[in-house]
């Protein structure tokens, strides 16, 4: 600060971090600045003269560091602290549980307004900022979320003046006038953990990856997972970023040029976020940086807010879910326990977003195999999201679309989701509940892995069409698909007139192990919403022989959607060991005839009566 005046007042403000805490009274509520913006010196100093005061509230977003003051409240039965920790988790951990009393559930966007409109008075604020400039503004770096109202509401504001903590754009600042103490210390700033990693990371960030388009917006959660998502994200362009939480793994998005901004339809040009966590090295690269915006968390995770931006996507993390969608997740102590209690905010705010997509990534199993992730029922915990706000999920088996979809649907697109392992308790357990038939079998389907890889999109005419295998999901666009042909291609498909699709008639098309039998589905529309405009499969004859059925709805016909399918299939066949295809058709059906004489082996022509039969061996 050049100005002498503006000198003279901040030296005047000056006081010891002991001085600074013994001004707090029993009875008064104290707020701490929040996850790695901690001002970890006043805290200390907090601790240290715990004996100079009685029955002082404390409260904050849940943190790491805070456990200790928990701890200390149990010891003295509250005589010092009490505690108020904001969290909308679902309490599952054994760490999270010992402290659940002092729990306080909300949701982010909804705490500044309990500062401001004094419904929770704070009599003391402890914050940190960075040094103050020319003018006197200090920048609350790398936490505004909540801080910014705390430091705004409180009576008293005691300021850690921290050089380590970077001066961040947006609104992020509070003036040296609003301010009532100095204290000057210069530490390192907290800092992320190391995670523990997933075996199936790679899998699970290529699905999710694919859900994204480019020139998307999105909003990263804090997992094991986060940075494998990130680097999956790679490959996409002109990305945007409104999220909660930045981490190092989204601003090497922004270095690598994949993150732009430049198509955000609400702050355009800029990645808005509410605060940090990560390394030292994050916090120095946000020093003045003019592509940053931190703004506080009546802003960033306001759904009115959120909603305006085009193409949203939140991807967040579920601990478990059970079969019928519900969410329970936890943060992670690595994250100081960060990036849960603005989950919903996220998803209630994408589902409003044009184009938004809600992403729920759930691994199928724990770290150490031994535990389904996907469960029947939780047998305790918070539902952090409702599961009619539940869309995409994904896990390393594939990916679902929950929305829209009645209870049967949903138990059997997670239990597809789940680890094979787990399928048949789960599968069993579902229909003892009656949330599925009893009358249904699933036999091999439920050993079956999704193979992701085999799907493709093409563009036909300027409409996408996706190429995929089917789903235990897709029963009933597989009746439609029938229902909606013409009825002399389903006689020609069916050797006779049918008027009735049955699911349990069609069950060899959508129950499948993707070795043995294998459909493929050319789609068209919105994943969880498509629209089957081909169908073709193949199905164990004996030994080493496939017989093979396509198809296709009139208006695709002679498009090509059936060879696309045939190329598939004759793939996955020799791939799984098969030697040999054949197909039964009417002698007058051309477009099959055709279709099978086009593939690259020696083709044979046998007739049984009015019957057709082509056979292809791979191996001639």
């Amino acid at each position: 600060m050049r100005d002498k005046a503006l000198q003279e007042k901040y030296r005047s403000k000056f006081r010891t971090a002991d001085e600074a805490v013994r001004m707090i009274r029993s009875g008064q509520r104290v707020f701490i600045g929040s996850s790695c913006g901690e001002p970890q010196h006043l805290v200390n100093a907090l601790m240290d003269n715990a004996n100079f005061f009685s029955d002082v509230e404390i409260v904050r977003l849940l943190s790491l560091e805070g456990s200790l003051i928990s701890l200390m409240a149990d010891e003295y039965r509250g005589h010092i602290f009490h505690v108020r920790s904001i969290y909308q988790g679902s309490d599952q951990t054994k760490n999270l549980r010992a402290n659940q009393r002092f729990i306080t559930p909300l949701n982010l966007c909804a705490v500044p307004d309990l500062f401001k409109k004094r419904m929770l008075p704070l009599h003391i604020a402890l914050i940190q900022v960075s040094p103050p400039d020319d003018n006197g503004w200090m920048s609350l770096g790398i936490s505004v979320d909540v801080t910014l109202a705390a430091a705004q509401s409180a009576a008293v504001v005691v300021a850690q003046v921290n050089t380590m903590m970077p001066r961040i754009p947006g609104h992020s600042f509070i003036h040296l006038d609003d301010v009532d103490v100095i204290v000057e210390q210069e530490e390192e700033l907290l800092s992320a953990f190391n995670l523990p990693a997933y075996d199936s990371a790679s899998e699970i960030a290529n699905i999710t990856a694919n859900l994204i388009d480019d020139g998307a917006t999105i909003q990263l959660g804090l997992a094991e997972l986060s940075q494998p998502i990130a680097k999956a994200l790679a490959q996409k362009n002109d990305l945007g970023v409104h999220t909660e939480i930045l981490t190092d793994d989204l601003m090497q998005l922004v270095s690598q040029g994949v993150v732009t901004n430049r198509y955000k339809t609400i702050n355009e040009g800029k990645l808005i976020a509410s605060g940090a966590i990560g390394s030292q090295e994050l916090y120095q690269s946000l020093h003045n940086n003019v592509v940053i915006e931190f703004r506080p968390s009546d802003y960033v995770n306001n759904p009115a807010i959120i909603s305006q931006n085009n193409k949203m996507v939140a991807i967040n993390f579920a601990r478990t879910m059970d079969l019928s969608g519900q969410v329970y997740a936890d943060a992670l102590p690595q994250n100081h326990f960060s990036g849960v209690t603005g989950m919903f905010d996220f998803i209630l705010g994408t589902s409003m977003a044009p184009g938004g997509k809600s992403i729920i990534v759930i691994p199928a199993r724990s770290i150490d195999g031994n535990t389904s992730r996907i469960i029947p029922k939780a047998d305790g915990g918070s539902i952090v999201i409702p599961k009619g706000y539940v869309s995409y999920v994904v896990s390393e088996f594939g990916m679902a679309n929950l929305l829209g979809k009645n209870i049967e649907e949903r138990a059997m697109a997670m239990i597809s989701l789940a680890h094979p392992d787990f399928r048949d308790e789960l599968f069993h357990n579902a229909q003892e509940a009656g949330l599925i038939d009893r009358n249904r079998t699933l036999n091999e389907s439920l050993f079956g892995v999704y193979p992701t890889r085999m799907e493709e999109t093409r563009v036909y005419a300027g409409q996408p069409v996706t190429f995929r295998p089917a789903k235990a999901v897709d029963e009933r666009l597989i009746q439609e698909h029938f229902y909606d042909m013409d009825e002399k291609d389903v006689q020609t498909r069916f050797f006779s007139i049918r008027r009735s699709f049955y699911r349990e008639d069609m069950e060899d098309m959508f129950q499948v192990d993707y070795i043995k039998n294998l459909s493929i589905v050319a789609v068209t529309g919105e994943v969880g919403f498509e629209k089957i405009i081909g169908l073709g499969m193949y199905a164990l004859e004996h030994g080493a022989v496939a017989e093979v059925a396509f198809s296709t709805a009139k208006e695709w016909q002679g498009q090509g959607i059936a060879s696309v399918m045939l190329e598939k299939l004759v793939e996955a066949a020799r791939e799984n060991g098969f030697t040999s295809l054949v197909a039964y058709m009417l002698t007058t059906n051309s477009g099959m005839i055709k279709l099978f004489r086009k593939l690259p082996y020696n083709v044979k022509s046998i007739f049984e009566g009015e019957t057709l039969v082509l056979r292809c061996d791979f191996d001639e």
